[in-house]
Order: C-alpha cells, then structure tokens, then sequence
C-alpha cells in the first residue's frame, strides 16, 4: 500500500510559532521517547509510520509555500506540490495521479491517506496498514479508520456503524453534531471519524475521468484550479454506499491549540526561560535569546517567537484564532528552509527604500541556490562557520568577518562546509521573498555550470 501524507494548514491557534508557512506539524516541542530530542509533529508521524510501512511507499501532499520545511525536517521524500490551495480532495486526487502515472502504481492496488498532525501511538498506524487487506478482502469502494470516543465532542465527525463484526460497515455520517447529540450517536455505538481513507487507486482515477479531468500528473496539474474546491469527505466519502471500517480503542488527540499541545510537552520550559516555584502548570516555549522569567503564574502558556509574543490563560488559549486579525502574516518573521532557517532582525524603509535585515544558518553540507534578484541588493556578513561562496561563477572561501557585497542583477549562492551563520541585509525598491530568479538548486549542478 502507498500512503499519501495531507500536509496542509496555515499558523493560526499556534500563533506566534506558527505562521502562515510554518503550520503546527512543523513546531518542534515534542520529546522522541527513544532518542530524548525535541521533534516536531510530522518527524513523529513520519517516524512512527516507517516502523510500519517502507519509506519508499510514503509521498506527501503539499502547497508550496510547505515544501522547503518538509525538505529541512523530513530529508528528500517525493513531495507533491499543490499549485494553489483547494482543500483535501484536490491535494488527493493529484497526489493519486502522481502515484499512477509517475510512480507507475496499478488501478487495482490501495492507496492510502493520513495526516501528518495526528498524536497517536504506533498502533494507530499498524491498524492503518490493516485497511489495505480489509479493503481488498470486502471489495469496498473505501475502508475508513474510527476513533473510539473519550468524551462526548462537537469537533468531530462521527462514524455510525450499520453492523459490527470483526469490523465496522459504516451506515452514515454526522459531522461535528453538538455536545448532547454526540452523547446520543456514542450511545449507538459510534465512533469519531479519524480522517484516515484506504481505496483501490482506481476509485479516485475513476471519479476524475468522470469529472472530465485527466489520469496523467503533469495534465491535472495544469487543470487543478478547476478541481471543485472541497474536502475529501464531502467530494468523494460521503457519496459511496459500500463503506467499511476498522476502529482504534488507543491513544489519540488533536494537538490544536496550546492547552492541548502543552499537556504532551515532557518540558516546561523549551529555549531561553525559567519558572518560579509557585508558577505550577505553565509552559514557556522561547525561540529567542532574549530570558523569559515566569513569577506565580500557574495554568497559562507564554510563547515567544520573532512573530510576536503570545501570554494566555490555557483554557482560554483555543480562542487564538479569533484574536488574529488580517494581515498577521504578511511577512513569516522565522521560517525553516531546505538548507537550514532564517530569521528577520528588521524591517525598514528610508530613503524612498527598503532595508531587511535577516539572521541565516545555511546548515553543513547544504546550500544556498545559485540565483539572482531583480529589484535589490544584499550584504551579507559571516559571522560563524566555514563556506564557499560565489559570485558571477567567481569561487572563493569565506571565513568568520567576512562581508561580502552582491550587486543587484549578480549570480550568487553559497555552500556551507560548517554550520555557517551570517547577516543578510537586502536593499532596494521592492524586498519581497518572490524576487528570486533559480538558476540551479543542486550543489553539482551549480558547480557543473559554472565550469
């Protein structure tokens, strides 16, 4: 069985280390109980999900602005690249096509579908290999995966099995009922509705022809804008009469907002910070260097990023999203990228022009790519780490001190053979993130052209 890994979402309940590229999976403030390091929601699931199924077998589906931090958490699994962000349905039918027509999977074999946000235990995805056999041996048109309820809850969907045996035939669907209908459906032998789809390749290659929409990755891609913007659920699960499901009796949460992440946090305090005695229950999570001290405040969050400083009450900590207002996103202050991260210092204007002031940390063995801007110039100044830098196919090494000056219009990248840190600040009329003209990404394809 192939598995298609949904990574989507913007930062919104996890403000201010989420933002609108770094979505909540990508948040590193979860222990790896076999290693002790801090890892993040889509390195446990990935992790979790290669003690069950080969890694070749896994793909992700994405939008683009996801791609560089999938790349720096996950390494070089094949990533599908939404060209625009149309909801779950979409991401899955192109994700299928990629499968069938450039991976060269058959019509007849399971796909599978998982999120890379859930918090389960390894279990959960050994009950996922499961509905591949499941699928095959009931001939359904999809096999489904349902939580088995802890609590009577309003923010999910739920399963309502028509009979149960061995395993679940599904009858219906409620989603997201109120607290007093959900304790009725649980009453009748319901389950919440994980978001885990197993088909044969073919229902979902079926259903697109039938759309007038392509089988081939690369054609779909080109009509993906005319994909009816809608989730997997709506479009495709909820029209099918041969459903099937397995269920889960173990551990699993939505890790959404802070209150829920902090209770599976195994440190209090994560980066610069400390607590005082009386402060009990209260998590600091720091990305800066700045110190922060908590005094007698017990029962409350403070996270602290370059986008902003959020200090809640945990029961109060899910109405995040209403506090954001439009705009909050317009420049991601921290992101992580295939090469390492950055971080903005400032952001200026005089003169009529722009001035932004980034940290980077171009991690060992990796690099910059050889690229040139139209709308502004760069100085950047190595403060740490041992690098090649070059400049109009001009080679030289760069050392701690070193200020280098790029032209606007110049071919530049550079290739780190420590961990090399260094201030950019970018200058001109226009600073956005778009104005990067690619030459070559790959390390021997750069030094290839340049010979």
């Amino acid at each position: 069985m192939k598995l298609i890994l949904l990574s989507g979402g913007s930062g919104t309940r996890l403000w201010p280390l989420s933002n609108d590229s770094r979505a909540k999976q990508f948040l590193k403030v979860l222990q790896n109980e076999q290693t002790g390091e801090i890892e993040s929601m889509v390195q446990r699931v990935y992790r979790q999900l290669s003690e069950v199924v080969a890694v070749e077998d896994m793909i992700v589906a994405t939008n683009a602005a996801q791609v560089d931090m999938l790349r720096n958490q996950l390494g070089d699994i094949p990533i599908v690249v939404e060209p625009e962000r149309r909801d779950t349905f979409p991401a899955i039918a192109l994700a299928c096509t990629y499968l069938y027509s450039a991976l060269g999977m058959k019509e007849d074999e399971v796909v599978g579908v998982v999120s890379v946000d859930a918090f389960v235990d390894v279990a959960f995805y050994q009950q996922v290999k499961k509905l591949e056999k499941l699928v095959m041996a009931t001939t359904a048109d999809i096999g489904l995966l349902g939580i088995k309820p802890t609590y009577p809850s309003s923010k999910y969907g739920y399963l309502i099995p028509k009979q149960y045996t061995e395993y679940m035939q599904v009858d219906r669907f409620v989603e997201k009922p109120s607290e007093e209908a959900a304790e009725v459906l649980i009453g009748e032998g319901a389950y919440w509705n994980s978001g885990v789809f197993a088909f044969p390749l073919k229902l979902l290659l079926n259903k697109l022809k039938k759309g007038g929409f392509s089988n081939s990755y690369e054609e779909l891609l080109e009509q993906f804008s005319r994909l009816p913007k809608n989730s997997f659920d709506y479009e495709v699960v909820e029209k099918l009469t041969k459903i099937t499901a397995l269920t889960y009796d173990g551990y699993w949460k939505d890790l959404g907002t802070w209150n829920t992440l902090t209770e599976e946090m195994s440190q209090q305090v994560i980066g610069n910070g400390g607590l005082s005695e009386d402060s009990y229950n209260t998590h600091i999570v720091n990305e800066l260097d700045l110190p922060v001290k908590v005094l007698g405040i017990s029962n409350a969050v403070v996270a602290v990023s370059a986008d902003g400083i959020l200090v809640t009450d945990k029961p109060a900590s899910s109405r995040m999203k209403d506090m954001l207002h439009e705009g909050l996103f317009s420049r991601p202050m921290y992101e992580e990228r295939r090469w390492g991260w950055y971080r903005v210092l400032d952001v200026t204007r005089k003169d009529g022009r722009e001035i932004l002031t980034k940290r980077l940390c171009v991690e060992a063995g990796k690099n910059l790519s050889y690229q040139y801007h139209n709308y502004r110039s760069e100085v950047w100044t190595i403060i740490s780490g041992d690098a090649i830098f070059i400049l109009d196919d001009e080679i030289k090494m760069v050392l701690p001190g070193d200020v280098l000056s790029i032209p606007l219009g110049s071919r530049h990248c550079l290739y780190a053979l420590t961990d090399t840190e260094l201030i950019e600040v970018q200058m001109g009329d226009l600073i956005i993130e778009e104005d990067i003209v690619r030459l070559e990404k790959d390390w021997s394809a750069i030094m290839e052209s340049i010979r």
